[in-house]
C-alpha cells in the first residue's frame, strides 16, 4: 500500500505541475484532518531540526518528513527574534519576539511539526541582539552553559532519531545559525552522556538519550544522500515545497513566503555524525522505521508478536482512510493495544537503552492514536468564554457545545476544565453518551483567584479544556485550545507618552508635558488614582488625577505638566506612571499584540518614560518632511525632541508643495511600504533639484530599490547581507573628512558620539556608487575591512542628497545621545 501510495504520488505530479497563489487549495473530496491523524501511524521515526530564529525551519524538507511520510517532527529555534525587522508593524524588540513566536507556531501547524524554543521568557539571556558574524560572540552573550543545558533538556525529553541543524557553520552563515549547529553537533554524544548535566536524570526523572544520525544539509557535491521532497500530494492539492512555502508565509512580520511551481526538488543532506558505520544510501538506514523493524532488533518472542501485530493494525487503520466510520473501532482497539504493549515492554527485562526508546515509542503512538480516535469521531467541540480577557478574582463562564457529526453513538463522554492552580470550576461534567446529530451545552462557572499571574506570553494557555469519551473499554482523551488567547491582565493598564524623553540641556525647558493613557481590564466600572514618580526635585500638576470607567477596554487620556528643575544634570532618568485602583498599585503598561494571522497576545512591561538629557544644538527654523515607513519611529522620536515635523501621506507627495519643507526624509526601506513614493519619486526629485534636501535611510536590495533610478545617481546595496554590515556596536568609526559640516553644524561631532550604540553600527552597506558621491566615514566589524560608504552625500541641481545606511534608528529608538547629534546635522545639511 505504501509504495503503491507513493508511486501514484509522483505520477501526478508529473501530470499535474501547478503552482499555488498563496493559500492552500485542498480538494474538496479530501478529508485533511483525518489524514494529518493516521499518516504518522505509518512509522515511528522521530526528527528534529534546529535553528536559531524564527523563520529559520527547513520547511520544504519538514513538510516532506510530517505530511509526506508521517515523520514526528519538530523545529528546535534558539531565540525569540526580537533583533529581527519588522515588516507588518513597528514593534520590536520583545514585543516583536512575541509576534514572530506566535508566527512560528501557526507555520508549524501547516506542516505538522512541534515548535519548541530555548529562550523561556520574554528578555531571556537567549536573546536576538542583532545580527552576528561570529559564535563565539553568540555564546558569549547568550551564555554557552544556559543554552547548551537547556538544548540538552529538549534532546533527552524529544528524543529525535535523526538530528538537521538548518545551517552550515561556514563563515558566510550568522552566527547565531553556526553557535545552534556547533552546539548541535556536540550534543549528539552529549545527550547520552549520564556525566553532563547530570541533575536533569537526578530531579527531573530524564534519561540519557542517543540520536542515530546527525545530518547537515549539503550541496550536491557535498551530499552523502539526495531526497526527492518535490512530490505532489493529492491530500493538500500541492507539493510538499509549496505546503512548505505555504508555512512560511505565516512569518509575515519578516516577508517570508513564495509562490512557487510544482516542480521536482531534491533535498541534499550529508551525514557527519552516526552510532554506527553504515552505508549513506538512505535517511533511514540505520533507524527503525516502524514496529515491524523495532521487532527486529528484539528477541523477547512475545513483544516481537505483539508489535508486529501492532503495526499490521495500524497500517490497516490507513488503509481505511477515509472511511471515519470504520477507522473509529480499529483505532481504540489498537489504542488498547498500544497501552497493553506498553505496559509490557515496561515490566520486561530488554535492555535498558532499547527499553527506554521503545517505551518513548510507544507513547508517543499512543498520543497518535488518540487523535485519529478523536477526529474519526467526528466530535464537534465549540468552546466560548464570556471574554477571552480576565482579572484578578473575576468570575466568568465558559460554555462547550459538544455535536456529535458522525453516525455512531458516542459513549461515555465527559468534559472538564484544565487551568492553573487555585481555579475554581467545576469539576468533570458526564455526559453519558452523544447520539449522532445530537448536541449538548456544558457551561463551567469559573472563578480566577485573587493572586492569579498575570499573562506570560510564552507559558502554556491557562485555560483549555479536556474531551474524554470511552468505547468497549478503550478511552480516548482530546486536550483542546481555546481559538483566541485566555489572559489574566491587570486590572489597569497606565501607558506614559512619551516613552522616550529627550531633555535638551541646550535649551531646557521649564516644563515638559507626560500623557498617560489609562485603560481598565476590569469587567464593568472601576476607578483609579494616576500619578507620576519623578526623579528628586521634580514636580507635576496636579500631583494626582483621578478617573472612572464603566466597561472593560474603556480607555482615558490624563495630562501631567512636568515642571523640571533649573539645571537638569546630563545622564539618564525615568518617570514611572503609577495606578492605585482596588487597593492595589499598577504600574505596568499592557500592549495589544494583534494581528489577524495569529492569536492576539500581550506584552507587559514596566509603565515608565525612559529619559536621556544631553546636549543637542538643533535650528529652531528647520521644517522636517518625514516619509514613515511603518518600520521605525524616528518622526516621532524627532517631534518628541522639539523639531518641526510633518508626517507626509499620498496627497503631498502626489502634489504638495515640498518646497515648504527645508529637509525630507525617508524612512528605512520606505520603497518597500510606500508604492505612493515609488509612483511620486519624480516629484520628490524635482524638490531636490529646486533646492531641497534629502535624507534617505537604509534599504535591501530587494526593497524596490533600483540602482539605477532609486537615488539621484547610481548607488548599489550590498548583497549577500552577511559580507555589508557591520554588526559590532562599539566597532571603531573614522570619520574621513572631520572638517565636513555633517562634522560641525550644528553639534560638534567627536568620537564619544560613536559610543553606547545599540545592536549594531550600520546594515547593507552600499557596494558601488557614483563618483558624484562624497564618503564621509569608514568602519569595520574586528578582522574585517572597512566600509565607508555609511554616509554618502552629494549634491543634485541646487539641492542634495544624503542616502545613509547606518541604524540612526535604533539609536534613537534607545536614545543614544551621538546619534540624535549626528542624525540631527545630518537633517540639517545644506541649510545655512
Amino acid at each position: 500500500m505504501k509504495k503503491f501510495f507513493y508511486v501514484l504520488l509522483s505520477v501526478l505530479l508529473l501530470t499535474s505541475m501547478i503552482s499555488t497563489q498563496g493559500i492552500a487549495v485542498e480538494d474538496e473530496g479530501h478529508d485533511v484532518d483525518l489524514w494529518n491523524a493516521v499518516k504518522p501511524l505509518d512509522t515511528t521515526v522521530t526528527f528534529l531540526n534546529t535553528g536559531a530564529h524564527p523563520d529559520d525551519e527547513r520547511s520544504d524538507l519538514l513538510a516532506y518528513l510530517s505530511r509526506g511520510l508521517g515523520v514526528k517532527t519538530a523545529s528546535l529555534i534558539a531565540n525569540r527574534g526580537e533583533g529581527g525587522q519588522n515588516e507588518i508593524g513597528n514593534e520590536l524588540g520583545d514585543a516583536l519576539g512575541i509576534i514572530r513566536s506566535n508566527e512560528m507556531i501557526e507555520a508549524s501547524k501547516i506542516t505538522g511539526v512541534k515548535a519548541y524554543h530555548l529562550s523561556e521568557e520574554t528578555s531571556d539571556d537567549i536573546y536576538d541582539f542583532g545580527f552576528s558574524k561570529s559564535p563565539e560572540e553568540t555564546l558569549e552573550k547568550w551564555g554557552e552553559e544556559v543554552t547548551y543545558e537547556r538544548l540538552i533538556r529538549l534532546i533527552r525529553t524529544y528524543q529525535p532519531d535523526i538530528v538537521m541543524p538548518s545551517f552550515r557553520d561556514v563563515p558566510t552563515q550568522h552566527g547565531h545559525h553556526r553557535a545552534i549547529t556547533i552546539l548541535s553537533l556536540q550534543a549528539f554524544e552529549d545527550a547520552a552522556d549520564p556525566t553532563i548535566f547530570p541533575e536533569q536524570i537526578e530531579n527531573e526523572g530524564l534519561k540519557p538519550f542517543q540520536s542515530k544520525k546527525l545530518y547537515l544539509p549539503a550541496s550536491e557535491e557535498q551530499a552523502t544522500t539526495s531526497i526527492e521532497i518535490g512530490d505532489y500530494d493529492p491530500i493538500y492539492g500541492m507539493t510538499y515545497p509549496q505546503l512548505g512555502e505555504e508555512s512560511r508565509y505565516m512569518h509575515k512580520s519578516q516577508g517570508m513566503g513564495n509562490d512557487i511551481p510544482a516542480e521536482p526538488r531534491q533535498f541534499h543532506l550529508e551525514l557527519v555524525k552516526s552510532v554506527e558505520d553504515m552505508d549513506n544510501d538512505s535517511l533511514f538506514k540505520g533507524v527503525p522505521y516502524d514496529f515491524n523493524e523495532w521487532a527486529n532488533e528484539l528477541s523477547n518472542e512475545e513483544i516481537v508478536q505483539e508489535l508486529q501485530s501492532l503495526q499490521s493494525n495500524l497500517d490497516h487503520i490507513i488503509e481505511l482512510y477515509p472511511d471515519r466510520e470504520a477507522i473509529l473501532p480499529k483505532s481504540q482497539q489498537a489504542l488498547k493495544q498500544n497501552r497493553n504493549l506498553l505496559d509490557l515492554v515496561k515490566k520486561s527485562n530488554l535492555e535498558e537503552t532499547i527499553k527506554n526508546d521503545l517505551i518513548h515509542k510507544l507513547e508517543l503512538k499512543e498520543e497518535q492514536l488518540q487523535e485519529v480516535s478523536y477526529i474519526s469521531s467526528s466530535l464537534d467541540v465549540e468552546q466560548s468564554i464570556d471574554s477571552n480577557v480576565l482579572t484578578q478574582g473575576e468570575e466568568t463562564t465558559v460554555n462547550l457545545t459538544l455535536t456529535n457529526n458522525g453516525n455512531k453513538k458516542l459513549h461515555h463522554v465527559n468534559v472538564s476544565l484544565i487551568s492553573p492552580k487555585g481555579w475554581e470550576h467545576q469539576d468533570e461534567v458526564s455526559l453519558k453518551h452523544l447520539k449522532p446529530n445530537e448536541s449538548k451545552v456544558v457551561s463551567f462557572d469559573v472563578k480566577v483567584p485573587k493572586d492569579a499571574e498575570h499573562f506570560n506570553p510564552y507559558e502554556e494557555s491557562i485555560l483549555q479544556s479536556n474531551i474524554t469519551f470511552n468505547e468497549n473499554g478503550t478511552e480516548t482523551t482530546k486536550v483542546l485550545e481555546f481559538d483566541n488567547t485566555v489572559s489574566v491582565l491587570p486590572d489597569v493598564s497606565v501607558n506614559p507618552s512619551p516613552s522616550n524623553l529627550t531633555i535638551n540641556t541646550a535649551d531646557q525647558p521649564e516644563q515638559v508635558d507626560v500623557t498617560v493613557l489609562v485603560r481598565n481590564y476590569v469587567n464593568g466600572q472601576n476607578e483609579a488614582n494616576v500619578s507620576l514618580n519623578l526623579p528628586e526635585g521634580w514636580d507635576s500638576t496636579p500631583s494626582t488625577q483621578k478617573v472612572a470607567f464603566s466597561e472593560r477596554f474603556e480607555e482615558k487620556e490624563l495630562t501631567f505638566q512636568v515642571d523640571l528643575p533649573e539645571n537638569v544634570d546630563e545622564g539618564n532618568f525615568n518617570i514611572t506612571a503609577l495606578a492605585e485602583s482596588n487597593g492595589k498599585l499598577f504600574n505596568e503598561t499592557v500592549q495589544t499584540i494583534s494581528y489577524e494571522h495569529i492569536k492576539d497576545s500581550y506584552y507587559i512591561y514596566p509603565a515608565k518614560v525612559n529619559g536621556v538629557s544631553f546636549e543637542l544644538l538643533k535650528p529652531d527654523h528647520l521644517k522636517i518632511g518625514y516619509v514613515e515607513s511603518g518600520f521605525d519611529e524616528i518622526a516621532d522620536h524627532l517631534i518628541n525632541t522639539g523639531f518641526d515635523v510633518t508626517k507626509l501621506d499620498t496627497a503631498d507627495l502626489e502634489n504638495g508643495d515640498l518646497s515648504q519643507y527645508d529637509t525630507i526624509v525617508t524612512g528605512i526601506r520606505a520603497n518597500l511600504s510606500r508604492d505612493d513614493l515609488l509612483q511620486n519619486y519624480d516629484h520628490l526629485m524635482e524638490y531636490v533639484e529646486n533646492g531641497g534636501h534629502l535624507v534617505a535611510q537604509y534599504h535591501k536590495p530587494w526593497d524596490n530599490w533600483d540602482p539605477n533610478t532609486s537615488a539621484p545617481y547610481y548607488l548599489e546595496i550590498g548583497q549577500p547581507s552577511i559580507e555589508w554590515r557591520v554588526t559590532d556596536e562599539d566597532a571603531d568609526v573614522t570619520i574621513t573628512q572631520p572638517d565636513h559640516k555633517v562634522f560641525n553644524y550644528p553639534n560638534n561631532i567627536t568620537d564619544a558620539d560613536w559610543d553606547n550604540w545599540v545592536q549594531e553600527r550600520g546594515l547593507y552597506f552600499p557596494m558601488n556608487w557614483s563618483n558624484q558621491y562624497e564618503t564621509l566615514v569608514s568602519m569595520a566589524d574586528p578582522g574585517e575591512e572597512p566600509f565607508d560608504g555609511g554616509i554618502l552625500v552629494t549634491d543634485y541641481g541646487e539641492g542634495t542628497y544624503i542616502y545613509t545606511n547606518l541604524v540612526f534608528y535604533r539609536q534613537l529608538n534607545n536614545q543614544v545621545p551621538g546619534g540624535y547629534r549626528i542624525f540631527t546635522n545630518i537633517l540639517y545639511y545644506g541649510h545655512e
